[in-house]
């Protein structure tokens, strides 16, 4: 999907976010018109964004990757994919040459995450893989964990608590307050993650991280948001929830994983936001 296609599905919620990125939380930027920040800002208010208004947003974030390339007043906005390389060049996460955009956004997730990975205790570590249904990998350490979890590509529903974790840690740090997906029990045990010693760390690398360009603390949250949406999106897709426990199970689960309860009817309550 391309930027507007993710935007043009996104719930408003998650729009608020990027609004927010973009306007400052409303008291507007420098390098932003004061009516396009007025006019995001209303949308926000009446919890409504028209595709005009979606298509605003994905002009925006794109105008401030320019100028992370060009210069601060030159509103002139550039590819999202380059923006996407830019942001994952600034943060040196690792990706191949041949990478989509979707696998770039990725990689800039795994990047937060595996250096949080590293920075935890042995008992937090265990925790957060558990609830990632990583596997077991004890008797790492934390290089050797960050380096196995930077060639590995989370499964199914995994992938999708790992960008809710990071997106929601960001936005605690920048905004004050977290996403806001309908919650089941899994998700409610991820969150806990955010608040706890992963969201802590996540947090304070972001605290430290370079953002000397006025330009890159709207660009870096907004790919962030943008990669989370776009799994969100996904993981709808291929994401049946138990009927009984509301556990994530794969699409074409025959029982529930964490309960056994049958997943014939293939019940899907909106708990996964």
């Amino acid at each position: 999907m391309s930027l507007s296609e993710v935007l043009h599905r996104a719930d408003v919620e998650d729009l608020d976010v990027l609004t927010d990125y973009v306007t400052d939380r409303g008291e507007g930027r420098l390098a932003l018109d004061g009516d396009i920040c007025k006019r995001l800002v209303r949308c926000k208010q009446a919890g409504h964004y028209s595709e005009s208004d979606r298509d605003l947003i994905a002009q925006e974030i794109r105008a401030f990757g320019g100028n992370t390339m060009i210069n601060l007043f030159r509103r002139e906005g550039i590819k999202y994919e380059e923006l996407v390389v830019d942001v994952a060049s600034h943060l040196k996460a690792n990706f191949p040459k041949s990478a989509d955009v979707a696998e770039i956004e990725y990689a800039i997730l795994q990047k937060i995450f595996t250096d949080s990975i590293a920075k935890m205790s042995d008992d937090e570590r265990r925790q957060v893989l558990q609830e990632l249904n990583v596997g077991d990998l004890t008797g790492l350490g934390p290089a050797q964990l960050a380096a196995v979890l930077a060639t590995a590509r989370l499964a199914g529903f995994g992938t999708y608590k790992m960008a809710l974790v990071v997106a929601n840690s960001i936005s605690r740090s920048l905004l004050e307050r977290g996403l806001t997906p309908a919650i089941n029990a899994g998700l409610s045990r991820t969150l806990s993650l955010v608040i706890g010693p992963i969201g802590w760390i996540i947090t304070g690398l972001w605290t430290v991280a370079d953002m000397a360009s006025p330009a890159y603390r709207v660009t870096v949250p907004c790919v962030i948001q943008v990669a989370y949406m776009r799994l969100k999106e996904r993981s709808k897709a291929q994401t049946a929830f138990c009927p009984s426990c509301h556990e994530s199970n794969v699409k074409n689960a025959r029982f529930c994983i964490n309960c056994g309860t049958a997943m014939a009817s293939q019940a899907h309550p909106q708990a996964e936001g």
